[in-house]
């Protein structure tokens, strides 16, 4: 079974959609993309700097759109119909994303069009960014140390275990005063590394932006997801189009799991993983915590072919079974 993941904030590098440009049809499709997220996603991908794309509300449509863009070029690739056309329907795959990439992943898998996708996640980033003004807040990943001693650690600080990336990395969130104090207190045999991102996402600080999301959530057209969808929070499926919106506005102030979802993939039987780009981050957690999956980080389009081989196979799969 294969698996396609979908990178969160703090994944986008200066730059990194530049080559995905000149893919045909590929500027266009931005540009559309952009009006609807009312962000120059085309500029913000290409010349922008760290520090301007570190905003949340140019980093979280800019990740989305590039995802989208990314699955575009590979289902191309691979002689699959347009995303919008439910190209992955009834293929033996799942799809989880990371934060703000579940969005990206409920897009492909159906449950939400791209003009809706682009709409939450628009109105997700300027809320979230709206909440983080209201107290400098940040992230800081706590890289190694054994589990126990950084849970503590985090919480002797005040802060909160908003991503549970995998045994060996703990994302915490909370004020940049207690930030300091985890820094400043490391747990023994751990790195604790500040993250790109301009607020503590996932935790109780972003609750006004969920109120604003639920104001939000009439006006989308909803489908129930197929393929397989999961939720970051437990790394179970959603199987409604209803379970999906309420799983990515919830998600907005708590913790993401995704070591539960790493978990399920394994549980599932997936053997091979395709993160879409701005990638590198999900598939070095798969590669670390599961062991013998084939994962495939599409950076830029020279990486598609090799992703391309993925998913190919995965139809031949499809068309095995059918017969």
């Amino acid at each position: 079974m294969l698996a396609i993941v979908c990178p969160g904030q703090g994944s986008q590098t200066p730059g990194f959609l530049t080559p995905w440009l000149e893919l045909p049809a590929a500027a266009a499709r931005v540009a559309a993309l952009s009006e609807v997220a009312g962000v120059d996603l085309s500029a913000h991908g290409t010349t922008s700097d760290a520090e301007t794309i570190k905003d949340t509300a140019v980093a979280q449509p800019l990740i989305v759109a590039a995802g989208l863009i990314t699955a575009h070029a590979l289902f191309s690739a691979a002689g699959l119909p347009p995303v919008e056309d439910s190209a992955l329907r009834g293929l033996p795959l799942v799809l989880a994303g990371h934060s703000v990439g579940e969005i990206t992943a409920a897009s492909l898998a159906g449950a939400l069009s791209e003009h809706d996708a682009m709409i939450f996640v628009r109105e997700r980033a300027n809320s979230m960014a709206a909440a983080a003004a209201l107290t400098p807040t940040g992230m800081s990943a706590v890289v190694g140390g054994d589990p126990a001693e950084v849970l503590a650690a985090i919480e002797s600080a005040g802060l909160t275990p908003a991503n549970m990336n995998s045994t060996g990395q703990t994302v915490a969130a909370g004020t940049l005063e207690q930030l300091q104090v985890l820094k400043d207190n490391p747990p023994a045999k751990a790195r604790v590394l500040p993250l790109q991102v301009a607020g503590a996402f996932h935790t109780q600080h972003m609750a006004p932006a969920a109120t604003a999301l639920q104001v939000l959530r009439p006006g989308l057209s909803l489908r129930d997801p197929d393929p397989v969808l999961l939720s970051n929070f437990d790394g179970r499926s959603v199987t409604t189009g209803d379970a999906v919106i309420e799983s990515l506005i919830a998600q907005v102030s708590r913790p993401v799991r995704w070591d539960l979802c790493m978990e399920t993939l394994v549980s599932m039987g997936v053997t091979a993983l395709i993160e879409l780009s701005p990638a590198g981050t999900l598939a070095g957690l798969a590669k670390r915590a599961m062991p013998g999956v084939v994962a495939v980080a599409v950076k830029s389009p020279e990486d598609l072919e090799s992703a391309k081989e993925l998913l190919v196979a995965a139809l031949a799969e499809r068309e095995e079974g059918n017969a």
